[in-house]
């Protein structure tokens, strides 16, 4: 049966002056500040659609690695997953970078690294994201 995840935004003011929030379905966090200029030059304090890609990416992926990862008889004790995904005004999103590092008792790097190419291709996310470029860099704790 699918599943549809929902987000929402409100948007007052010019793409450069304005601001917004957005907020998630299925959280009890509340809303988080979104605007131009944090999409456009960084922030530490509000959040960019790039960053919410980001999330997704990172999430998915680390869901798809595990799998993978169990599927070949070797479950991880622990994934962990960082996506950074540029963004460059005027062009758009560029990119995608995976760096994960993950603890997987009798598997060798080699193997690791054949798995983590498999899962970065087959996340539903790298797979929504197929027209921007995705890196991986893959380590074994």
């Amino acid at each position: 049966m699918p599943v549809t995840s929902e987000a929402a935004t409100t948007w007052t003011g010019s793409l450069t002056e304005g601001s917004g929030t957005v907020s998630f379905s299925s959280s009890h966090l509340g809303t988080f500040p979104i605007d131009w200029k944090a999409r456009s030059e960084g922030s530490e304090t509000t959040t960019t659609p790039e960053e919410l890609i980001a999330a997704a990416h990172a999430s998915c992926f680390s869901m798809a690695l595990s799998n993978a990862l169990a599927e070949n008889g070797t479950p991880p004790e622990r994934v962990n997953t960082t996506a950074s995904v540029t963004f460059k005004p005027g062009t758009g999103i560029t990119g995608s970078h995976l760096n994960v590092n993950a603890s997987v008792p009798g598997l060798s790097a080699e193997a690791f690294q054949e798995i983590a190419q498999g899962a970065k291709t087959g996340c539903p996310v790298s797979q929504a994201l197929a027209g921007i470029e995705i890196t991986l860099e893959a380590t074994l704790a």
